[in-house]
Protein backbone atom coordinates (compact mmCIF):
# COMPACT_ATOMS: atom_id res chain seq x y z
CA UNK A 1 0.00 0.00 0.00
CA UNK A 2 1.72 3.39 -1.00
CA UNK A 3 0.36 5.66 1.19
CA UNK A 4 1.55 9.57 -0.25
CA UNK A 5 0.64 12.94 1.81
CA UNK A 6 1.47 16.22 0.60
CA UNK A 7 0.15 17.69 4.08
CA UNK A 8 3.63 18.32 5.28
CA UNK A 9 3.24 19.95 8.52
CA UNK A 10 1.05 16.84 9.63
CA UNK A 11 2.95 15.28 12.39
CA UNK A 12 2.55 11.95 11.04
CA UNK A 13 4.30 13.24 7.60
CA UNK A 14 7.79 11.63 6.72
CA UNK A 15 9.30 12.87 3.98
CA UNK A 16 5.40 12.32 1.89
CA UNK A 17 4.85 9.30 3.69
CA UNK A 18 2.25 9.22 6.12
CA UNK A 19 3.56 6.69 9.62
CA UNK A 20 0.00 6.87 11.54
CA UNK A 21 -0.54 3.67 12.64
CA UNK A 22 -4.35 4.24 11.79
CA UNK A 23 -6.09 6.91 8.94
CA UNK A 24 -9.62 7.92 9.30
CA UNK A 25 -11.42 9.50 6.07
CA UNK A 26 -14.64 11.53 6.96
CA UNK A 27 -17.82 11.15 4.69
CA UNK A 28 -16.51 14.05 2.35
CA UNK A 29 -13.04 12.65 1.75
CA UNK A 30 -10.85 14.74 4.24
CA UNK A 31 -8.15 13.07 6.47
CA UNK A 32 -9.61 12.98 9.52
CA UNK A 33 -6.04 11.86 11.43
CA UNK A 34 -4.71 14.93 10.40
CA UNK A 35 -2.75 15.95 13.48
CA UNK A 36 -1.02 19.28 13.06
CA UNK A 37 2.67 19.04 14.44
CA UNK A 38 4.97 21.02 13.14
CA UNK A 39 5.73 24.94 13.44
CA UNK A 40 7.75 24.81 10.01
CA UNK A 41 6.42 24.35 6.35
CA UNK A 42 8.50 22.66 4.66
CA UNK A 43 8.41 22.87 0.78
CA UNK A 44 6.17 20.96 -1.35
CA UNK A 45 9.19 20.16 -4.02
CA UNK A 46 6.26 17.41 -6.21
CA UNK A 47 5.05 20.41 -7.69
CA UNK A 48 8.64 20.87 -9.33
CA UNK A 49 9.03 17.29 -9.98
CA UNK A 50 10.72 17.19 -13.29
CA UNK A 51 13.44 19.72 -11.76
CA UNK A 52 14.47 17.85 -9.29
CA UNK A 53 13.46 14.47 -7.50
CA UNK A 54 12.08 15.19 -3.95
CA UNK A 55 13.00 12.84 -1.01
CA UNK A 56 10.88 10.11 -0.09
CA UNK A 57 10.42 7.91 2.37
CA UNK A 58 9.81 3.78 1.70
CA UNK A 59 6.65 3.04 1.14
CA UNK A 60 4.86 1.38 4.33
CA UNK A 61 3.14 -2.16 4.00
CA UNK A 62 -1.06 -2.44 4.16
CA UNK A 63 -0.95 -4.67 6.93
CA UNK A 64 0.69 -2.35 8.97
CA UNK A 65 -1.87 0.66 8.67
CA UNK A 66 -5.68 0.83 8.72
CA UNK A 67 -7.48 2.95 6.80
CA UNK A 68 -11.12 3.38 8.11
CA UNK A 69 -13.01 5.26 5.19
CA UNK A 70 -16.90 6.95 5.74
CA UNK A 71 -16.95 9.21 2.43
CA UNK A 72 -19.39 7.46 -0.46
CA UNK A 73 -16.16 6.00 -2.56
CA UNK A 74 -16.17 3.44 -4.97
CA UNK A 75 -12.77 2.06 -2.93
CA UNK A 76 -15.40 1.88 0.27
CA UNK A 77 -16.00 -1.65 1.11
CA UNK A 78 -17.79 -1.78 4.57
CA UNK A 79 -15.55 1.16 6.12
CA UNK A 80 -12.46 0.22 5.15
CA UNK A 81 -10.38 1.69 2.20
CA UNK A 82 -9.33 -0.93 -0.39
CA UNK A 83 -7.21 0.87 -2.50
CA UNK A 84 -4.13 -0.07 -3.71
CA UNK A 85 -2.57 3.28 -2.61
CA UNK A 86 -4.12 6.54 -1.56
CA UNK A 87 -2.99 10.32 -1.38
CA UNK A 88 -3.99 12.85 0.92
CA UNK A 89 -3.37 16.02 -0.90
CA UNK A 90 -2.49 20.11 0.81
CA UNK A 91 -5.80 21.39 -0.12
CA UNK A 92 -6.61 24.43 1.43
CA UNK A 93 -6.61 23.87 4.92
CA UNK A 94 -8.25 20.71 5.01
CA UNK A 95 -5.87 17.65 4.15
CA UNK A 96 -8.38 15.46 1.51
CA UNK A 97 -7.91 11.87 -0.04
CA UNK A 98 -7.74 12.55 -3.87
CA UNK A 99 -7.82 8.63 -4.24
CA UNK A 100 -11.41 9.53 -4.00
CA UNK A 101 -13.70 7.75 -6.54
CA UNK A 102 -17.88 9.01 -6.30
CA UNK A 103 -19.93 6.03 -6.65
Amino acid sequence: MDIRCRKLNCKFNDHFTCKAKSIAITRNAVCKSYLYGSEKKEEDTTKNLFEKTPKFSPMRDSKAVEIKCNAKCLLNHDGKCVANGITINDYKLKPCCVSFLDE
